[in-house]
């Protein structure tokens, strides 16, 4: 049965973590200029710049749902009229800025001097950074990172590159502080070297059994967004894709007697990592890969990761730009699942339709047509939010989950008999 014993990797995943909280708090009490950012800001940019800390409110809000505190802090929203169907990362993170991060597990956030979001993960995380635009009183600079139906031309990868020539010229101006562009090169070169080690790592769930589950990388995803571009960010992946090749070699499984590989679309639930999980294991089902971990690194269409040349580091983040599966169109979402599904060779895929992430779950119908159509992979469609366990039905899910493995029983009893 999937176990969630700490192991080196883990252990370094708490430090990581906790450091780079303290380490936040402790610069900005000395006067760092501290930048809130959406996920998919590059935060290699501001690694050219000394003494300029970032804080991620998503990375936050998740940390609140997986220590069991989300609903808590969406109530606290809710309270001040802020409505239940809106994202719970931003019912969580409003609510907490509400009443000065009370019961945060890392005391919160500093207070920002300017506030980075983007557009091509979700609309409505501009909305939500206006939010405390206007109850702080702080600058909001939005990157405007045009949608993907094809693969990325150069001329949105110039318009994407301007702005962040724009946004380095903004932080200077605010901060008093110089952008070294060398530091930004390295900074870059160091998420591309652990991204490297992250994809090894992923890569085991190509084994039979599988060497992880997608509940490993689901937590593991953290130092990508508080660490990256780091020294330290490599070392944890590096010390992760080892210790997993260890295992794997050493015939230490997750869960041993693995009988139905499955895929996961959407966002990590995170309040019920553990639960799923360990019930997952007990019916011998594994979900093995996820597109939410396996697009990090990547450019849309695919899960491949997109390596560093060593050039201008500005135009890399600018590539890399869409690697979330929010802004690509059907035919390259498609494209990447399709082949993730036959590299792992997946049984059945779970799309979990996530009431807070709207970009993310719009498509799934059309998706899980798709996937039948071109692999005969059977799937379920199960009900979710990744951050506000209120709304969760545990005996739904799981009645959905059995009969999806149900129906790959079927299946495959079909192709033995025919």
């Amino acid at each position: 049965m999937a176990s969630f014993q700490k192991t080196e990797a883990g252990r370094s995943l708490s430090l990581v973590v906790r450091d780079a909280y303290m380490d936040l708090h402790t610069r900005a009490a000395k006067g760092a200029f501290v930048i809130w950012i959406a996920i998919n800001v590059p935060a290699e940019i501001f690694l050219g710049f000394d003494n300029v800390v970032y804080g991620v409110p998503e990375s936050h809000a998740a940390l609140n749902a997986a220590k069991g505190i989300g609903a808590l802090q969406c109530e606290k929203a809710e309270r001040i009229g802020y409505s239940m169907d809106l994202c719970s990362y931003a019912r969580i993170d409003i609510g907490c800025v509400s009443d000065n991060f009370a019961d945060s597990p890392t005391f919160g956030l500093p207070r920002p001097h300017l506030l980075v979001s983007n557009t091509n993960n979700c609309s409505l995380l501009t909305k939500w950074f206006d939010v405390h635009h206007r109850e702080m009183g702080v600058p909001h600079f939005i990157l405007d990172v045009p949608f993907c139906y094809t693969p990325q031309q150069q001329k949105d990868r110039d318009y994407i590159v301007a702005q962040f020539h724009d946004l380095i010229r903004i932080i200077e101006k605010m901060s008093g502080r110089q952008c070294d562009m060398e530091k930004v090169r390295q900074a870059v070169s160091h998420t591309d070297e652990g991204i490297g080690w992250w994809k090894k790592f992923l890569g085991y769930a190509e084994h039979r059994p599988s060497g992880i589950t997608a509940f490993d990388s689901f937590v593991q995803m953290a130092p990508f967004l508080v660490a990256r571009g780091t020294p330290r960010f490599v070392k944890h992946y590096r010390l992760l894709a080892e210790e997993t090749g260890a295992r794997v070699a050493a015939g230490d499984f997750p869960v041993p007697d693995e009988k139905y590989r499955l895929f996961w679309d959407n966002i990590a639930p995170w309040h019920q990592l553990r639960d799923m999980s360990a019930s997952l294991a007990a019916l011998k089902a594994n979900i093995v890969g996820a597109t939410y971990t396996s697009c990090i690194g990547t450019v849309e269409g695919s899960f491949d990761r997109y390596p560093y040349d060593g050039g201008d580091p500005l135009a890399m983040l600018a590539r890399t730009q869409n690697c979330y599966v929010c802004p690509h169109g059907m035919a390259l979402r498609g494209k990447a699942m399709a082949e993730a599904v036959k590299r792992l060779g997946i049984d059945g895929i779970v799309f979990a339709g996530n009431r807070s992430c709207k970009p993310y779950s719009l498509t799934q119908f059309d998706q899980q047509r798709k996937m039948a159509r071109a692999l005969g992979v059977p799937s379920v469609m199960i009900e979710v939010d990744h951050a506000d366990v209120r709304k969760y039905n545990r005996e739904n899910t799981f009645t959905r989950l059995e009969a999806l493995i149900e129906n790959i029983d079927m299946q495959r009893s079909a192709r033995m008999s025919a």
